[in-house]
């Protein structure tokens, strides 16, 4: 990599973290949006039951979810030999088309297709991008590196998701996606500008890449990230219909609870970077405890605004603490395959994001109420907690057991 000043480098990481930034909006405008898409795409099940819509219409998410669970490792292979930044380039060009294929379907069939195509470049982004951002801040910066670019996702739902969630709500959710897809042409073009070239790792094959599903850890890590997330996103997903429907508040609100959110996440992103470059086994365990009381404290108290309010600001910090500590957990135990594994947490992220929202939706769906989608929520942190526990204790007792057997290779 060319030797970069200061200002240079700062640049660097703020185009990779604009890229974030329109992950951020493509992948939770959509819970804002929600009960719009529903009355748009669905009109005849809108008509019947509200409820019905948008818990069918959940599917827009789950789609997205699944582009992304295929995308991530297939890209991650067959890009293993691309240097980092053309990668990046040809992710972002694969965001524009998918969402504006999204924003001019005609049919709710072909909304989904779109939303998969969008999806498919998501986790590799990440990947690649949060390896371009470690390496420009040096060795040991796993944690600050994925953190910068998760940080871009986090400003998306401080001020871009409401923005793009207000935009929707006034002039239609395709014309909000649409403004989605400006904001990736852009990234595209400031990437070009200023992000320097990184090759990939040393040796490395699709063989290489997919050498890491051999190892137990991998999956097992993968497995916390799909399962223990599900939390989070059981409650975001449904976020709109709680604050209206629950809560009482006007739709109005909608963003602004979105914003609260988006805030949590910032803090709980800016803490967990550093928490996990310091200590990554605590920082997932204290992760996933504090997502477990946030999530049932949201079903406890977002009946009344004030608990709407702190509740999604305690969802956010939480499940965005323990973000960096996962995505640096799935890298340390793929050393050989650092892409594959950055673009796996991604993956198992987004069967969370699917998880959560089905299940979420299916509890609506047989009438236990929109609050009914944060105790799945509380269920799935629980199942991510013993399985990090889990993992963490397999790795100590292997690490023991080859301790004692070292003095017999001598």
């Amino acid at each position: 990599m060319e030797k970069l000043t200061a200002g240079r480098r700062w640049a660097a990481l703020l185009a990779l973290a604009l890229g974030g930034f329109g992950l951020g909006l493509t992948e939770f405008v959509a819970m804002g949006l929600l009960p719009d898409m529903a009355h748009d795409l669905l009109p005849a099940e809108y008509a019947h039951s509200s409820a019905d819509a948008v818990a069918k219409a959940g599917w827009m998410i789950t789609s997205y979810a699944l582009g992304v669970v295929v995308g991530a490792p297939t890209i991650a292979a067959l890009t293993a030999r691309m240097p980092r930044r053309r990668l990046v380039v040809g992710l972002l060009g694969l965001f524009v088309i998918g969402t504006v294929a999204s924003a001019l379907a005609p049919t709710f069939g072909l909304v989904l297709a779109g939303r998969f195509v969008a999806g498919l470049a998501h986790g590799a982004y990440f990947g690649a991008a949060g390896l371009l951002a470690a390496a420009m801040l040096g060795p040991g910066s796993a944690g600050r590196g994925f953190a910068i670019v998760l940080g871009g996702l986090t400003a998306a739902n401080i001020f871009g998701v409401p923005l793009i969630t207000g935009l929707g709500q006034a002039a239609g959710w395709r014309i909000a996606y649409l403004a989605v897809a400006a904001v990736f042409a852009i990234t595209l073009l400031a990437v070009l500008a200023v992000v320097p070239e990184v090759a990939a790792a040393p040796g490395g094959s699709p063989r290489d890449e997919l050498a890491a599903f051999r190892l137990p850890q991998v999956w097992l890590a993968a497995l916390v990230a799909a399962i223990g997330f599900g939390g989070f996103f059981a409650v975001n997903s449904y976020i709109a219909p709680i604050t209206t429907h629950v809560t009482g508040l006007s739709a109005s609100a909608v963003p602004w609870v979105l914003a609260v959110m988006g805030v949590g996440m910032t803090v709980g992103n800016a803490i967990g970077g550093i928490a996990a470059d310091r200590n990554l086994k605590r920082s997932v365990l204290l992760g996933f405890a504090a997502i477990i009381a946030a999530v049932a404290f949201f079903g406890l108290a977002a009946r009344h605004p004030a608990g709407l309010i702190a509740g999604a600001f305690l969802v956010g910090a939480a499940t965005l603490f323990s973000g960096p500590a996962l995505q640096a957990r799935l890298i340390a135990v793929a050393p050989g395959a650092q892409l594959m594994g950055a673009a796996v947490n991604q993956s198992a992220s987004n069967v969370s994001n699917s998880i959560g929202a089905a299940l979420g939706g299916a509890a609506i769906a047989a009438g236990w109420g929109y609050l009914a989608s944060a105790w799945i929520g509380v269920a799935l942190a629980v199942i991510g907690l013993a399985l990090a526990v889990v993992s963490f204790r397999l790795e100590t007792r292997a690490a023991r057991t080859a301790e004692r057997a070292a003095p017999a290779l001598v």
